[in-house]
């Protein structure tokens, strides 16, 4: 069903699009909410910075019959995580850092961390860190940090025993900070690649270096001046009801409503989560990715006049920045994120697409991409100038492999 408020611009075969073949996207993801495995969704694909193909289906709240609307909010968890990165690397251009400063600079607590090596998670054995944390290791997930959600490490126990599991928490930023770096790291700094609360540490690291909270921050830098006006860190009172209902799939199959957790986003947390706390709409995640997107006739990091970053610095931020150019197959824990693992890097905030044979779904090297635990995907190929962005609420993200259906679907419709 086209979307109506959040339009096409432009006639999908004037961008190189087949428009017959877009529907197929349509109908595939149809089904999932025809079987009930989605209550729905909302899709958009744009080329050459101009929308092509709009579309939603289904119930943005199934029990009470409410449909998807282009206004819907959608819980984006880590979807989140390119918009506190883009954040840091704001001030980074401002000189406030070197990526390579420690991170106890910023957070004191972070000085003199130790290194889990052996034991339980009740008896942990650790030795002291060869190297500090440092900016880029935030940026890139090699930090050694995690979370306790993962529930593969020792160390994930800790964090689940410490009050950080999937839920929300009882304590500010700062405070959570505090005790994540009373408790060891997974890994000496550098040494791999493992997916965590580092966005969360870097969104302390930009509160100390603005000195704002990290929602002013992103208000009054990158939400306001970008458009972005539905996006925050709840869904406030009056708007509650465009709040889409987050569901979950079981290790049964069974799909079911997750009330307590999803209710969470309806009032102010009492953690800023730069890795995994906003709320958003398909309109304005289009427009982040657009900032994002270098285009012939408009540089990256600019957007309807506004320049958040230089196109270099976005360039930079899209390279591969795992040691040696590996991906994360070969440098990562074996765990479920919101990527491949075979042939994707990892820049400073995204997923980098190195070797898209790899990964064996079609896609261009130097894609940018990321996912939220609720299923949403979005990603940017900077070659095809080609952006796409998925919204629905469905826990795990990795129930279905809606994001590897989706890139195969969208690149059969270019021509």
């Amino acid at each position: 069903m086209p979307v109506s408020g959040l339009k096409a611009e432009v006639d999908p075969a004037e961008v190189g699009l087949d428009a017959d073949r877009l529907q197929r996207i349509d109908g595939h993801f149809a089904r999932y909410v025809d079987d009930g495995r989605l209550a729905g969704w909302l899709l958009t694909v744009s080329r050459h910075g101009r929308l092509a193909h709009v579309s939603r289906y289904g119930a943005r709240d199934r029990e009470s019959g409410l449909p998807v609307e282009p206004d819907t909010l959608w819980r984006i968890y880590s979807m989140s995580k390119p918009i506190t990165s883009v954040a840091a690397m704001m001030l980074y251009e401002e000189g406030a850092f070197e990526l390579t400063d420690p991170v106890s600079a910023f957070i004191p607590s972070f000085a003199d961390l130790r290194v889990f090596t052996g034991g339980s998670d009740e008896k942990p054995v650790t030795v002291p860190a060869t190297e500090p944390v440092r900016i880029w290791h935030l940026l890139t997930h090699t930090a050694g940090l995690t979370y306790g959600f993962h529930r593969t490490h020792p160390v994930d126990a800790m964090y689940r025993a410490a009050g950080f599991d999937s839920g929300g928490t009882s304590v500010d930023l700062a405070q959570a900070c505090d005790l994540w770096a009373g408790l060891p790291l997974l890994f000496q700094p550098g040494a791999e690649w493992n997916y965590s609360v580092a966005t969360d540490v870097l969104g302390r690291v930009v509160e100390v270096a603005s000195r704002q909270s990290l929602d002013a921050f992103f208000a009054e830098r990158i939400l306001a001046p970008l458009g972005m006006t539905d996006t925050g860190f709840w869904a406030p009172a009056d708007q509650a009801s465009r709040l889409a209902a987050l569901y979950g799939r079981g290790a049964s199959g069974k799909v079911g409503r997750l009330s307590a957790l999803g209710d969470a986003f309806r009032r102010p947390p009492d953690m800023l989560s730069g890795g995994g706390g906003l709320v958003s709409t398909a309109a304005d995640y289009h427009r982040f990715t657009q900032l994002l997107l270098d285009r012939r006739s408009s540089p990256a990091g600019e957007l309807d006049g506004v320049r958040l970053l230089s196109p270099r610095t976005v360039a930079y931020m899209g390279r591969n920045h795992l040691p040696g150019g590996r991906d994360l197959a070969t440098f990562g824990r074996p765990l479920n994120a919101e990527s491949p693992m075979r042939g994707s890097g990892f820049g400073l905030g995204f997923a980098v697409v190195i070797d898209p044979a790899a990964g064996k779904v079609d896609c261009s090297p130097g894609e940018l991409s990321w996912g939220g635990a609720a299923s949403t995907a979005f990603w940017i190929d900077q070659s095809e100038e080609l952006t796409v962005s998925f919204f629905t609420q469905l826990i795990p993200s990795s129930a279905y492999p809606i994001r590897s259906q989706l890139r195969q679907l969208v690149y059969q419709a270019l021509i």
